[in-house]
């Protein structure tokens, strides 16, 4: 996850709900897999029990990441420690001082930060977050609502915010929220991002769709 250079961009399918799954959109290409732990709201959350068995099941080289909403540090390591991932994606808010924490506690698991894009503000959270982490995830939830959305909403948003963070940022880029076939090229030739992360955007009633997996690797290429 060191590469910022501009290449074709690496893919991540999440809300992975089995090991048939996680094969499944590695056979396609994906690099990385999300699994979804307990969240406020949104599509893919499966038990920890599983996450650590479909963690466990993967090859080599390939990205587990356990999505959390936590805001503790402590209850994050004992998460990735029952999950044995080797990336932690934090979808929520999370204290400066808890990034420190997570080093210490686990060496070698890369922290990816979540932000949803919602104007200028948006740039000054990237910027200022940046130093603490691996990579950041752009995406497209609103964590002010009475019940957050935290991912998983299917919406797009505006790329010309992501690119700009691209563009601010040295660290890799993740970009999510709404992609599908039918945009990631324009996506791609938008943003420049680092790796694509997708989930309704290749499913058709909640399961993995082989012809939206093949045409959406294809559009990238």
């Amino acid at each position: 996850m060191n590469s910022v250079e501009y290449q074709k961009p690496r893919v991540k399918i999440c809300c992975i709900s089995s090991i048939k799954e996680a094969q499944l959109a590695i056979s396609f290409g994906a690099s990385a897999i999300g699994l979804v732990s307990e969240m406020p709201s949104g599509p893919g959350v499966i038990s920890e029990e599983l996450i650590r068995e479909i963690a466990l099941s993967v090859q080599a080289g390939i990205d587990t990441f356990l999505l959390t909403s936590k805001q503790n540090p402590e209850v994050v390591i004992a998460q990735q420690q029952k999950t044995c991932v080797n990336t932690i994606q934090l979808v929520d808010a999370f204290p400066l001082s808890g990034y420190a924490v997570l080093r210490k506690a686990l060496p070698g698991i890369h922290l990816v930060q979540v932000i949803h894009i919602g104007g200028d503000k948006s740039i000054h959270e990237a910027t200022a977050i940046a130093p603490y982490v691996d990579a950041i995830l752009l995406d497209s939830g609103n964590p002010s609502l009475a019940t957050k959305e935290l991912g998983g909403t299917g919406r797009t948003h505006d790329w010309s915010v992501s690119r700009r963070i691209r563009g601010d940022v040295n660290i890799p880029i993740y970009l999510a929220g709404g992609l599908n076939p039918e945009n990631v090229h324009d996506a791609i030739m938008q943003v420049h991002p680092y790796a694509l992360d997708v989930c309704s955007g290749v499913r058709t009633n909640g399961h993995l769709d082989r012809q939206k997996l093949i045409s959406f690797f294809s559009n990238i290429k």
